[in-house]
């Protein structure tokens, strides 16, 4: 037995800082918290160097690695929030499909579902403990070597993103295989989109019992569908993988806040600041004015800077944080990009970033 089986999620070092959690329930912070999407990335060196030659899964399933790779950008810079080191298609995994990370290629799955009885193929009941345990040690390990520094997020890809991925096999533009099967297969659709919510409650309730302080779920692919599939395919997996999640932890007492980010389903902001997550993602397609109009301060809002802001030379930097701070306003907002970070980006950058959501949210703070 390792060390780190006698880790157990209990007794974690005390929260010294809480001001992401206090803006994700919309209360009163002494400056706006920022964290990024892939902040543990390939845009740092000691993260290309850790991880050089190992495989990409395999590295996932290490609690101690995927500990090691969270915690490397906190030693940079004063992030509010720390996110696991994982990846979303470690569902499909535990479902039993096999996917690989191949080298220029991205993810790819050796044997996509191509027609509906191939969804026979996939375990139709999870023993989360079994396939995903190796996320919870991580989780665990990481809360107890925080030592309380920022809260620490757990996330999940969400059902429509996940079924995308289990059909193209891979990154896709069109995403033509996937939406073919809402056309052609529907009552299908719905059923594997039904098991993956399934999975994904039994997931994220686990990570909560590992550790996690948050809960941020991906609908990544959310772009790819108008207003009405989005409302037929992904709102709804959405709006009940909140309510079963939140419904389970009330029975413990735990309350933990929860993050939709549904990327370009600007057409949905109404419909997801009612979906019982406490703050809605923006991807940086969508006006802060507007966004914060068309919430009605139903939610806290989290984003939304463009990624390639970060090429800009600092000083610009600091002047596109400032306004994006005068849209959203710094009550109930969690300052971060409207997508993850891209590796060529400078980490000095990032640093301006961070620097300069701390330094405006609190002159802002200050004159109020």
């Amino acid at each position: 037995m390792s060390k780190n089986d006698l880790i157990l999620p209990k007794d974690f070092p005390q929260l010294k800082n809480d001001t992401f959690l206090r803006a994700a329930r919309g209360q009163e912070i002494e400056h706006v918290p920022v964290w990024c999407m892939r902040q543990a990335g390939r845009y740092l060196p000691e993260f290309r160097e850790f991880r050089a030659g190992k495989d990409f899964f395999e590295t996932c399933r290490s609690p101690e690695a995927c500990c090691e790779l969270t915690l490397q950008p906190l030693r940079r810079f004063p992030f509010d929030a720390a996110i696991i080191f994982s990846d979303i298609l470690v569902v499909p995994q535990a479902m039993g499909m096999e996917v690989q990370m191949l080298t220029g290629k991205g993810p790819t799955f050796t044997d996509p579902l191509k027609e509906p009885e191939d969804l026979q193929r996939l375990r139709a009941k999870v023993d989360v403990n079994k396939e995903l345990g190796y996320v919870f040690k991580a989780i665990t390990l990481t809360r107890h070597k925080i030592d309380g520094k920022v809260p620490l997020i757990g996330f999940t890809g969400a059902p429509w993103t996940l079924m995308s991925y289990m059909i193209e096999g891979g990154g896709s533009n069109t995403h033509s295989k996937a939406k073919r099967w809402l056309y052609r297969h529907p009552e299908s659709s719905h059923v594997l989109l039904r098991m993956l919510t399934d999975v994904i409650v039994e997931y994220l309730l686990g990570q909560v019992a590992a550790g996690a302080q948050a809960l941020q779920v991906f609908e990544s692919h959310a772009g790819i569908l108008g207003p009405v599939e989005f409302k037929e395919f992904s709102l709804p997996y959405l709006c009940d993988i909140a309510r079963r999640v939140k419904d389970r932890l009330k029975e413990k007492d735990q309350d933990v806040p929860m993050i939709v980010f549904a990327k370009d389903a600007h057409y949905a902001l109404e419909e997801l600041s009612e979906s019982r997550y406490e703050v809605v993602g923006l991807d940086w397609t969508i006006d802060p004015r507007s966004a914060r109009e068309r919430t009605g301060g139903k939610v806290s809002l989290q984003g939304n800077m463009d990624p390639c802001a970060l090429y800009a030379p600092k000083e610009r930097i600091s002047d596109i944080v400032k306004k994006m701070l005068e849209g959203f306003g710094t009550r109930g907002y969690i300052a971060n990009l409207g997508h993850g970070l891209y590796p060529d980006m400078d980490p000095e950058n990032v640093g301006a970033f961070v620097e300069a959501v701390h330094q405006h949210s609190k002159n802002v703070n200050k004159q109020a």
